[in-house]
């Protein structure tokens, strides 16, 4: 494939819902064992389902990859929806697994990263981090259109098999 030819999409550049990426959103959380909800909900904050999005860090895409992240997870174009939705969920798999008695924390290191996190033994006190959870979490309780609802609890199971599902 050739890197430099421009990529162009018949599909609108910046789609205001969640629709447009369900398909992507269902494979990936079902691969990974992570809720949808979870999955649009870090979307949302990340890049309000931008697919084009690029942050002042450099972070790509609708899940926000590092460049350094996506190489380490795979990911060859972060622009690509498939790509960087398979590679943010299992990155926030693996942050899951990582954090397993704290939602916030594993959100809190899809942000700021997991050094971060266990640097400062919880959420890093930057303003940026902790804005962030707090809109994720918002968002988790969100309805499927968006709307505002109060937050709703987060269970957490874990099963025999050592499984962990946040519901």
């Amino acid at each position: 494939a050739n890197s430099s030819a421009p990529v162009r999409r018949t599909a609108p550049a910046h789609p205001t819902s969640r629709q447009s990426y369900m398909p992507e959103i269902s494979d990936a959380a079902q691969r990974y064992g992570v809720p949808e909800r979870l999955v649009a909900a870090v979307i949302r904050a990340e890049s309000g389902f931008n697919p084009r999005a690029v942050s002042s860090k450099g972070a790509q895409g609708l899940m926000q990859l590092m460049p350094g992240t996506a190489s380490i997870l795979g990911v060859r174009n972060s622009f690509d929806p498939r790509q960087n939705i398979d590679g943010g969920v299992r990155h926030l798999r693996s942050l899951l697994d990582r954090f397993p008695d704290s939602l916030a924390l594993a959100i809190a290191a899809y942000n700021a990263g997991e050094k971060a996190v266990t640097t400062h033994r919880g959420i890093p006190p930057y303003p940026e981090t902790r804005d962030y959870v707090s809109k994720v979490l918002r968002f988790y309780g969100a309805t499927v259109q968006g709307g505002d609802t109060p937050p709703t609890r987060i269970y957490q199971t874990i099963a025999k098999d050592g499984t962990v599902t946040y519901t």
